[in-house]
């Protein structure tokens, strides 16, 4: 994983406005994990005003993002969590200059809106807020989703899987929340990111620390992309002080 020191996002728009003045506007063709779509919403406006360029997304898992580059999918931007992102380095698919963390994420608990929130601040509390759950949900880890992948593995760390097993529901990453909406699920796991966006729902907190698990999404420029310039603004841009502000207000970790 690579950091560096946010920039402040004046000092970075005056250097994007500069640049921009210098080169022709471009569009961006992004594959972005679907847990940064809220603050996205928000930072791609802002980015793109400034800039000029135009940056078309297409969201996913980190699963179905790697199997679109499988399938030769074009794209000048692809995040992902640091681990692919290395490999895809090694594969010479995505560039080894100018990559970048852009944003971190924990996992979070959450529940209906006004349930009785149990006490999740330590791994013993945790696990005894599970095995006095009626019923928990996670997404399916075959789609590739790391909160999915992670929180299957936690529940049989915690050495509670086979009390869990009957009332653990495993469901398509759209169907989670919705799970615990309509009441099938008490209490629900997804990253902080997607748990903050909706307001149907309520933040117990994020994993306590020792079982936390924390993505690191990296962006990285296609080696084939004919936008290399704009997409390493990108990523500069989310990693400026301010985006990463915008971040932490939509359930993301400082970098």
């Amino acid at each position: 994983m690579i950091r560096f020191v946010p920039l402040k996002l004046a000092t970075f728009l005056f250097i994007l406005i500069a640049v921009s003045g210098q080169t022709r506007a471009a569009e961006i063709k992004a594959f972005f994990p679907g847990a940064m779509r809220p603050a996205l919403a928000e930072l791609i406006p802002q980015f793109e005003k400034a800039s000029g360029h135009k940056v078309v997304i297409t969201y996913g898992s980190v699963g179905a993002i790697l199997n679109r580059l499988k399938k030769g999918e074009a794209a000048d931007l692809v995040v992902v969590s640091d681990g692919p992102l290395a490999d895809l380095i090694r594969q010479r698919t995505i560039s080894p200059d100018g990559h970048a963390t852009v944003a971190m994420m924990g996992i979070g608990v959450f529940m209906r809106k006004s349930a009785v929130k149990p006490d999740i601040s330590s791994a013993d509390a945790f696990k005894k807020a599970l095995l006095s759950a009626k019923s928990i949900v996670y997404k399916d880890p075959a789609v590739g989703d790391s909160s999915a992948i992670f929180a299957s593995g936690l529940i049989e760390r915690l050495g509670i899987a086979a009390e869990m097993k009957p009332k653990t529901k495993v469901v398509p990453p759209t169907d989670c929340i919705n799970t615990v909406v309509k009441g099938d699920a008490e209490i629900g796991f997804d990253q902080m990111s997607n748990v903050v966006a909706d307001s149907r729902v309520e933040p117990i907190g994020i994993l306590p620390p020792g079982i936390q698990h924390y993505t690191n999404y990296a962006g990285g420029v296609v080696m084939e992309s004919k936008q290399k310039e704009a997409a390493k603004a990108l990523i500069d841009f989310l990693r400026s002080s301010t985006s990463q502000a915008v971040m932490k207000q939509k359930g993301f970790e400082p970098l």
